[in-house]
């Protein structure tokens, strides 16, 4: 679950269920991946944040007209970091932060939190889900 938490967080924490692995074991190895892949964005700065934006943006969209920027103008580094590890994945948020302008200690500071409460809340509903699905099927 970890190296699937590197790449996407909200995709991890239903393998590791589908994977039947204990829920707070999932949810906490993935969050440790998707921080550390906001960490490795952070570190290695300018060479992965052009390859995440280079791979990741739309030809047709600028990223004054993307959700996570209209966000950005809203809310500031708390919505960005909130918000970005469920919307754009960590390492993209992270890289998308950075390139606004971001102190990459708050960034990783906030996306963090952010990993930490999405990764509560989509292990919570996923568990209520197999319960659910259970119950209708007994």
């Amino acid at each position: 679950m970890l190296g699937l938490g590197i790449i996407a967080l909200w995709g991890a924490i239903p393998a590791g269920l589908a994977l039947k692995l204990h829920p707070v074991a999932t949810a906490i190895t993935a969050a440790i991946g998707a921080i550390l892949s906001a960490m490795l964005v952070v570190l290695f700065g300018d060479h992965v944040r052009s390859y995440l934006m280079r791979h990741h943006r739309r030809k047709d969209k600028k990223i004054e007209h993307s959700r996570i920027y209209r966000i950005w103008q809203l809310y500031g580094i708390i919505g960005l970091g909130l918000s970005a590890p469920l919307l754009t994945g960590a390492p993209l948020g992270t890289a998308l932060g950075l390139a606004l302008g971001t102190e990459p200690r708050r960034l990783l500071f906030w996306i963090s939190i952010g990993i930490i409460l999405w990764s509560m809340i989509l292990t919570i509903i996923g568990v209520l889900g197999v319960s659910g699905i259970k119950a209708v099927m007994y």
